[in-house]
């Protein structure tokens, strides 16, 4: 990354019975990658449909720095799982949201039952997917044109990519900081994340 070049804006998208891990472990990733070097290659945000604060799974309330209107465009949409990505599939705004949002990004990313959103506007459509595993026959459901892979940690198609759940979505984060910045930022974080990576992707 040159010093002229500008941060990629992160966007983790947030709802009520988020998991907290699926949101929380990515957002460590990218957000240790940006304190880590000089320019900051990541800026991360979160969103949801109001900026009012929302309590995920457990109870942990949190206060997303956006609402839908408000999101600047993700270079990098990351959407995470949880008992509320139920909910969130059948919110027409927010899947109107993620159509747009999706369409601009250089990178479309799920983790857990996050799955099932893309499933639903379509983006996994002809391409590899995974999700949790109490979730596989849930995302066979969304299409049939999903080639659902279980036992599988994470799936890069490219553009978009899908991890199972709640702590694969940390291994997927790191492989994405490695994939966009390279190996010695990713190495970096997980020294100071102190974990035990397991960084190979199925594509």
């Amino acid at each position: 990354m040159s010093p002229h070049d500008k941060p990629k804006t992160v966007a983790l998208l947030l709802f009520p019975d988020v998991e907290v891990l699926d949101f929380a472990g990515p957002f460590e990733v990218f957000s240790l990658a940006a304190l880590s070097v000089e320019p900051a290659p990541f800026r991360v945000v979160t969103v949801a449909a109001t900026t009012a604060p929302i309590s995920a799974i457990g109870g942990l309330k949190v206060t997303p720095d956006h609402d839908l209107d408000s999101c600047p465009p993700a270079d990098v949409l990351l959407i995470p799982g949880g008992n509320g990505s139920r909910p969130a599939m059948r919110n027409e705004k927010i899947l109107a949201w993620l159509k747009v949002q999706a369409a601009g990004a250089e990178i479309v990313a799920s983790i857990c039952t996050g799955a099932l959103l893309l499933g639903k506007i379509g983006l996994l459509d002809g391409l590899r997917a995974t999700t949790h595993w109490t979730a596989i026959e849930e995302l066979r459901a969304v299409s049939s044109k999903i080639d659902v892979q279980p036992q599988t940690r994470f799936i890069d198609n490219g553009k978009v990519l899908t991890s199972a759940g709640i702590s694969a979505g940390i291994d997927m984060s790191l492989y994405l900081v490695k994939r966009l910045c390279g190996e010695a930022l990713a190495d970096m974080v997980v020294r100071e994340m102190e974990y035990d990576w397991r960084m190979k992707a199925a594509g």
